[in-house]
C-alpha cells in the first residue's frame, strides 16, 4: 500500500536551469523505525532557500502555474555540480499527524500523534521521518510546531557551543531574527551576556523590548563605538555570523581587538594576544568574505552547523536539549510568521520574491 501526495521538487540542469515546481509523488510505507506525516505545516527557513533557489535571478525567472524556472548564475552553476540532473525534495522541518508506522516500538508509539519533525522534505502533504527525531507535540498545534527544530536546536546549539569553549559572551549579527530572539531569551535565561548587531532603529527597539542589555545598531553613526563599549563590558571574544559575505566578521573582529589593544601595557607589532572567534553558519549575503589585517594573527574564523554539532555535542546534550525545546515551545521559542501559503502559493512570483529577500520578521509558514 503507498500513499501519493503533492511535493515541492528543485532541479538543476548542467546548463544552470533551475526548475522549481510541484509534482506529485509516491511514498511508500513506512518501515522499522520510520513513520509517514502527514504534514500541516512547514516554515520556509534560509537553509531552505539554498537548495530551493541558490542565487538564481528569480525577478526575472518564468513563472507559471506551480512551476518556477530560472537561470542559475557561474561558478554557483560549477559549484553545484553534484546535484546537476537531480529532482531534489526540499523542506528541512515541519509538523503533522503521524497516519502509520513502522513495526518498531517507538514508530508505533507515534502513530495518531502530531509531530516536529525534519524529513528534508516538508514541503509535501507527506513524508517519512524517522521516528528517533520526531518530536510529539502534545498539545502544541502543528503551527506552533513547526519551527521546533531548526532555529531553537540552533540557538541552543550557539550556547552550548560557548559554554564548551569557555565563554561567558557573545555576539551575534542580524540579531533581530527569529532566531536571533529565542537566543536573547536563552542567554538571558542562563546567564550569558549577548552583544545583539541590528541595522533597524525598529530592531533594536524589538529586542529593548524583550530585555536585551547590549544591542548596537549598525546604521548609526557611532556603531564601532558602541560596539567596542559593549564588547569591554562583556568580554565577547566569541560570535556568530548568519551575513557571511561582506564585512560584518572582520567590524566584529576589528573591534574586539581595538577593544584587547586598549588593555595591553606594551605595543605589539603582531596585535593582541586575546584569542577571537567567530563562526559563520549562513549566507544572508552571497559575496565574499572580507578580511583584513587589522587584528592581529590571534583570531580564528569557521563554519558551525546544526547537524555537524549535534553528532558531536552527544546524545545526553541532545536530548536535554530537546527537552528543552518541547517545554518552551510557546514561549522562549516560539516563531511568528508573516504568510502562510500551500505549495502553489508558494511558487507564485510575489510571494518567492517576498520570502527569498529573508527580511527580519517576515518568514513563510508553508502548509500543504
Amino acid at each position: 500500500m503507498t500513499t501519493t501526495g503533492k511535493q515541492i521538487f528543485s532541479t538543476l540542469e548542467s546548463d544552470g536551469t533551475l526548475t522549481v515546481e510541484v509534482g506529485t509523488t509516491t511514498f511508500p510505507d513506512p518501515t522499522g523505525n520510520q513513520v509517514l506525516v502527514r504534514m500541516e505545516a512547514a516554515p520556509i527557513n534560509p537553509s531552505d532557500l539554498a537548495l530551493l533557489f541558490g542565487p538564481c535571478d528569480l525577478e526575472n525567472a518564468t513563472y507559471s502555474p506551480g512551476k518556477i524556472v530560472a537561470k542559475m548564475p557561474e561558478p554557483f552553476n560549477s559549484g553545484a555540480k553534484g546535484r546537476h540532473g537531480q529532482r531534489m525534495p526540499v523542506g528541512n522541518e515541519g509538523a503533522g499527524t503521524v497516519i502509520a508506522a513502522g513495526d518498531s516500538p517507538m514508530a508505533q508509539a507515534l502513530v495518531g500523534q502530531r509531530v516536529a519533525c525534519v524529513p528534508g522534505n516538508a514541503f509535501s502533504q507527506y513524508a517519512i521521518a524517522d521516528a528517533a527525531m520526531c518530536l510529539p507535540l502534545g498539545d502544541v498545534s502543528s503551527e506552533d510546531g513547526a519551527s521546533a527544530f531548526v532555529n531553537p536546536m540552533t540557538a541552543l546549539g550557539f550556547v552550548e557551543t560557548a559554554k564548551m569553549e569557555g565563554h561567558k559572551a557573545i555576539v551575534h549579527s542580524a540579531a533581530a531574527s527569529n532566531l536571533g530572539q529565542m537566543l536573547n531569551k536563552i542567554c538571558q535565561e542562563d546567564g550569558i551576556d549577548l552583544v545583539n548587531i541590528v541595522r533597524k532603529q525598529e530592531q533594536a527597539d524589538l529586542l529593548k523590548g524583550m530585555g536585551a542589555k547590549y544591542v548596537v545598531n549598525s546604521s548609526d553613526d557611532d556603531f564601532m563605538k558602541q560596539l567596542r563599549e559593549a564588547i569591554d563590558a562583556t568580554d565577547a571574544y566569541f560570535g556568530f555570523d548568519p551575513i557571511g559575505g561582506g564585512t560584518t566578521v572582520d567590524t566584529v573582529f576589528k573591534a574586539m581587538e581595538q577593544v584587547a589593544v586598549s588593555k595591553m601595557s606594551e605595543y605589539s607589532r603582531y596585535g593582541s594576544n586575546q584569542a577571537k572567534k567567530m563562526y559563520i553558519y549562513g549566507r544572508l549575503d552571497l559575496g565574499p568574505t572580507i578580511l583584513t589585517p587589522s587584528y592581529g594573527f590571534g583570531f580564528t574564523l569557521s563554519g558551525w552547523l546544526l547537524t555537524p554539532f549535534l553528532a558531536t555535542a552527544g546524545m545526553e546534550t541532545v536530548l536535554r536539549m530537546r527537552k528543552r525545546v518541547l517545554d518552551n515551545l510557546t514561549t522562549t521559542f516560539a516563531s511568528s510568521y508573516k504568510a502562510k501559503v500551500n505549495l502553489e502559493q508558494m511558487l507564485e512570483k510575489d510571494a518567492a520574491l517576498d520570502y527569498r529577500a529573508m527580511h527580519t520578521g517576515e518568514k513563510y509558514l508553508v502548509t500543504p
